[in-house]
C-alpha cells in the first residue's frame, strides 16, 4: 500500500518544480483521504498540507482541494484556507467539505459578494443551514437562487422564501424548482398561485403544497382585485355603470367583489353594484346608502340580496367612507383601506368575532367564511 516515504520528501527537495510538487500533493492528499496513513504519517501530511496551501502554483493547491474535498479528517485551517482561494481551488471544498462550519460559509459569502461561482458552490452543498441560505438570499444572485431553491438539502426559512418570491416570483427559473421542493410553506404556495402558469398551478396542487379550494379562492381574489383596478381613480360614472352591467351579465357581480371594492375605497362601484343587484335607480340607492338613519343602508343591502353576515363590515366601511375623502395623495387608497379595515375589525370584535390579521385578503377570506346562519347583526 502506498505510504508517505522518505523518497517523496527527497523528491520535493531535489526537484522542487511545480509539476513535482503537484504530483506529490496529489499522492499525499489521496492517501490522506483514503485513511491509509499511520498517526505519525497523518500528522506529517497535515504539516505538508499547511505548506502547500501557500504554494504559488495553483495546480498544487488545486490537487489538494480535489482530493481533500470530502474527507472529514482534513484540518479545519487547511480547509478554510483552500475555501478562500481562487475559484479553481476553492469550489470543490466549498461544495463538499463538511469541515467548514456555518460561520466559515457566512464569512466567505460576505467576502465574496460578487463571486457568483463561490456562492453557487455553497448553495449546492449536500446540507445548507437556514442561516447560510439566508445570507445567500440577502445577496440574491439569480443563478445562486436557482441552485439554492433546487437543492432539497438546503434548509430555507419561510422569511427567506418570501424574499425570493418578492424578487423572483415571476421568474420561471425560480418558480419551477420552488414548486418542486419537498416542503413548501402554504404561505409561499399561496403567493405563487397568482404568479405561475396553469400547468405549474396544477403542480402546486398535485404536490400537496396547497389545497385546490384555496387555489380557487386566491384566483378569485386576484381576479376581483384586478377587476376593481380596471376603473382607476376618478373613473367616470358611466364607465362604472358599464363595468357593473358587464359583471352582472356574466354572473361575476359577486358579494365578495362588491365588498372588496368598498374595502378599497371604491364607493362609486359599491353604489352602482348595489343599485344593479337591487333593481333600484342609482340616485335612490345613494340616498339609502348614505341615509344618516339606521334603516336606509340595511334596506338597500337586503334588497340587493347581499349576505347578512357581511352587513356589520359593510356598515362600518360606509361609515369610514362618510368620514374620509380620498385626496389623491401618495398611497391614498392604502391609508383609506387601513382605516376601513381597523373599523371593520372593531365592529366584528364587538360582536365577538375575532380576526388575527389586518391584511385585506385575509380579512376578505375570513368574512367570506363566516357562517351565514350566524346572527352577527346587533
Amino acid at each position: 500500500m502506498p505510504r508517505i516515504t522518505k523518497e517523496d520528501l527527497n523528491n520535493l527537495i531535489q526537484d522542487p518544480s511545480g509539476k513535482n510538487r503537484a504530483e506529490t500533493a496529489e499522492k499525499i492528499s489521496r492517501e490522506f483521504s483514503a485513511e491509509s496513513l499511520s498517526d505519525s504519517e497523518r500528522l506529517l501530511a497535515e504539516d505538508i498540507f499547511r505548506l502547500m496551501v501557500r504554494d504559488a502554483e495553483v495546480r498544487v493547491r488545486k490537487a489538494l482541494a480535489k482530493n481533500l474535498k470530502q474527507t472529514p479528517l482534513v484540518p479545519h485551517d487547511v480547509a478554510a484556507t483552500l475555501a478562500r482561494d481562487v475559484d479553481d481551488v476553492a469550489l470543490p471544498i466549498l461544495k463538499f467539505s463538511e469541515v467548514l462550519n456555518d460561520e466559515d460559509l457566512v464569512d466567505i459569502i460576505g467576502d465574496n459578494a460578487d463571486s457568483v461561482e463561490k456562492q453557487r458552490a455553497i448553495a449546492s452543498r449536500p446540507h445548507v443551514s437556514e442561516i447560510v441560505s439566508a445570507t445567500l438570499v440577502d445577496i440574491g444572485h439569480e443563478d445562486v437562487m436557482v441552485d439554492l431553491i433546487s437543492n432539497d438539502g438546503a434548509q430555507i426559512s419561510e422569511h427567506s422564501l418570501q424574499k425570493v418570491v418578492d424578487e423572483f416570483g415571476e421568474n420561471e427559473r425560480i418558480q419551477k424548482p420552488m414548486i418542486e421542493r419537498n416542503h413548501l410553506p402554504i404561505t409561499i404556495a399561496e403567493r405563487l398561485v397568482t404568479l405561475v402558469s396553469d400547468r405549474m398551478r396544477s403542480e402546486l396542487i398535485a404536490r400537496g403544497h396547497i389545497p385546490e379550494g384555496i387555489v380557487n379562492a386566491v384566483m378569485t381574489q386576484s381576479q376581483e382585485s384586478a377587476t376593481i383596478g380596471l376603473l382607476g381613480d376618478g373613473a367616470e360614472e358611466r364607465d362604472v355603470e358599464l363595468l357593473v352591467e358587464h359583471l352582472h351579465t356574466n354572473n361575476r357581480l359577486t358579494s365578495g367583489l362588491i365588498l372588496r371594492a368598498l374595502c378599497m375605497g371604491d364607493v362609486a362601484f359599491f353604489e352602482a353594484a348595489l343599485a344593479r343587484r337591487a333593481g333600484v335607480s342609482l340616485i335612490n340607492t345613494r340616498i339609502l346608502i348614505h341615509d344618516s338613519g339606521p334603516f336606509g343602508l340595511e334596506a338597500i343591502y337586503n334588497k340587493a340580496d347581499m349576505p347578512a353576515h357581511f352587513f356589520p363590515g359593510v356598515r362600518a366601511a360606509v361609515e369610514v367612507a362618510r368620514e374620509t375623502d380620498l385626496d389623491g395623495g401618495e398611497r391614498d387608497r392604502e391609508r383609506y383601506s387601513r382605516r376601513m379595515i381597523e373599523r371593520v375589525l372593531t365592529q366584528y370584535g364587538d360582536l365577538g368575532v375575532e380576526f388575527d390579521s389586518d391584511d385585506v385578503d385575509y380579512l376578505m377570506g375570513r368574512m367570506l367564511q363566516l357562517p351565514s346562519e350566524r346572527n352577527l347583526q346587533p
